[in-house]
């Protein structure tokens, strides 16, 4: 199996949890005489199987993630980076919306609201970290295709 195919799994493995979970809480009470749509112990049983299934597939991801090297260093690495510059990303997109904001005045006696920074060049750095997200998730998506992962 790669990598990528791993991940698609652990996504489906998650949404279906997720509903078993809205399922088990659908079928975990009912009205005194009446029976329920589902048997939650079967759910239970399927979530336990789900979980179980969930937790291996995790563990040989990240044990995968660890051990493949990518421009000499570990995928982990290269995860870590791409979640740190996203967040800045995030945050240096917030700036310069708020930054961009013009305030009307009706006269020119009322108070003048500034942009304490320079948006354009705050601009130019948030555009240069998006295009070094994409780089590294092109290189991570590349990886995950080519690389085989353990998992039984």
């Amino acid at each position: 199996m790669k990598l990528a195919e791993a991940l698609q799994e652990r996504a489906d493995l998650n949404r279906n949890i997720e509903q078993l979970r809205v399922r088990l809480e659908n079928n975990c009470i009912v009205q005194e005489g009446e029976t329920t749509a589902e048997d939650p112990i079967e759910l239970i049983k399927e979530l336990d199987l789900s979980v179980e299934k969930l937790n291996k597939l995790m563990s040989a991801i990240n044990l995968t993630n660890c051990t493949t090297i990518v421009d000499n260093k570990p995928l982990t690495a290269m995860i870590a980076q791409k979640d740190a510059l996203s967040v800045k990303l995030s945050v240096y997109r917030d700036v310069i919306n708020t930054a961009s904001r013009t305030a009307y005045r009706a006269t020119r006696k009322e108070i003048r609201i500034l942009s304490a920074i320079d948006v354009k060049e705050l601009q130019k750095k948030a555009d240069e970290i998006a295009k070094n997200i994409r780089q590294i998730d092109n290189k991570l998506q590349e990886t995950n295709w080519k690389t085989d992962i353990d998992f039984i």
